[in-house]
């Protein structure tokens, strides 16, 4: 009685063993299913894009990179769409991170993903921002699917690589943008001399000057505008590297083309050189102080105060004298203890024949210049 009972069931079991061990049947259960279904890689058309539901998600952005201004805002476009477009609309998740520009290598690596920090995530109406773009960022939403995220008072630091990543479900698709701002490079070095920065005491002196730390693009971009300067400096990937438009002696030789020389990756705390800073666009206004008379640091200092502003730093006079066309031939004091004075219009008894921001150093403090404000 017992075995007629159980026979029905054995073989039932049985049954449903063979089945899934038929070829294509791997995973089915039967009365389940969880919405998703994928066709088949080898069914595709040999680059290994899977279907969602028989529809594509496509993520896209028309600039792979954006050149944008010091305290402007910016849109870094990012758009997604299906082929074929889905009847009903779908829920969709959208997250943008953002990748310094200092730490992105070329080509890109599994690392740069898990050095990535997020930005916004947003689904539906909701959306959470963070860190430092917390307030500042939102999306644009100019037609469906613009997922292109706005950002507001650019900062300096705000440079590098945004990813845009759209998930529907288990698709998960995504399009990098590119970030940069407009600036100038200059090189830095200590009131004691050459040579006397570790690579984070030349993040400080660049920070102290109102700009960071060159990237390796921002030096290679300044090299192809001209720079050429002989002294080694830190760059914020931690090489060591110098630009060479003239090849000389003591600069690597007449032997080398023109182009970056580098030292490679240098200890960070136990090595020292100069800085390569760059400084973007200032909000406000560098000027040369009109004053009945010339200043010792101190008294210039002071007259900036008295004026309504402050004693200007070297990165605002270099941002000012090339993105302003901040032109004057005297020299004036400048917050780190230096003289300088910006030209873009050459002409006797203003220095050298090209434009450029000429210095003084770092003379006593005691002597008497002009002085550059900001306001």
């Amino acid at each position: 009685m017992m075995l007629s009972l159980l026979r029905p069931l054995l073989v039932f079991f049985l049954s449903l063993l063979l089945l899934l061990l038929l070829p294509g049947t791997q995973g089915w259960a039967p009365g389940y299913s969880n919405g998703f279904h994928y066709q088949d890689i080898s069914n595709g058309n040999g680059n290994g894009e899977i279907y969602f539901n028989g529809v594509r998600l496509l993520v896209e952005s028309p600039q792979p990179s954006v050149l944008a201004t010091r305290g402007s805002s910016v849109i870094l476009p990012c758009h997604y769409h299906y082929e074929p477009e889905p009847s009903t609309p779908r829920r969709t998740r959208v997250k943008w991170s953002w990748l310094p520009a200092n730490t992105i290598t070329e080509p890109a690596s599994p690392e740069d993903l898990a050095k990535e920090t997020e930005v916004m995530v947003t689904m539906g109406n909701r959306h959470r921002s963070y860190g430092s773009f917390k307030g500042r960022v939102r999306l644009r939403r100019s037609a469906p699917g613009d997922m292109s995220l706005v950002i507001n008072e650019l900062q300096l630091n705000d440079t590098g690589r945004y990813r845009c990543e759209v998930i529907d479900g288990l698709e998960d698709e995504s399009v990098t943008v590119d970030l940069e701002l407009r600036g100038v490079v200059f090189p830095y070095y200590s009131q004691k001399g050459r040579y006397h920065f570790n690579f984070f005491e030349a993040q400080q002196a660049c920070r102290d000057q109102d700009a960071t730390l060159a990237t390796f693009e921002q030096l290679f971009t300044a090299w192809e505008d001209g720079l050429d300067w002989c002294n080694a400096g830190w760059l914020a990937d931690g090489t060591v590297q110098y630009p060479i438009t003239v090849p000389r002696d003591g600069c690597g030789g007449v032997d080398l083309a023109p182009g970056l020389r580098s030292y490679g990756q240098r200890h960070r705390l136990l090595h020292r050189y100069d800085a390569f800073c760059f400084s973007a666009s200032v909000k406000g206004i560098v000027y040369f102080l009109k004053h009945p008379t010339k200043l010792n640091f101190t008294e210039a200092v002071q007259a900036c105060a008295s004026d309504g502003s402050q004693i200007a730093k070297v990165g605002q006079l270099f941002a000012s004298w090339r993105l302003k066309g901040l032109d004057h031939c005297d020299a004036g004091w400048l917050a780190d203890g230096s003289v300088r004075y910006p030209i873009n219009k050459a002409r006797s008894n203003c220095g050298p024949p090209e434009p450029g921001v000429r210095t003084f150093g770092f003379p006593p403090l005691f002597l008497k210049y002009g002085v550059y404000c900001y306001l």
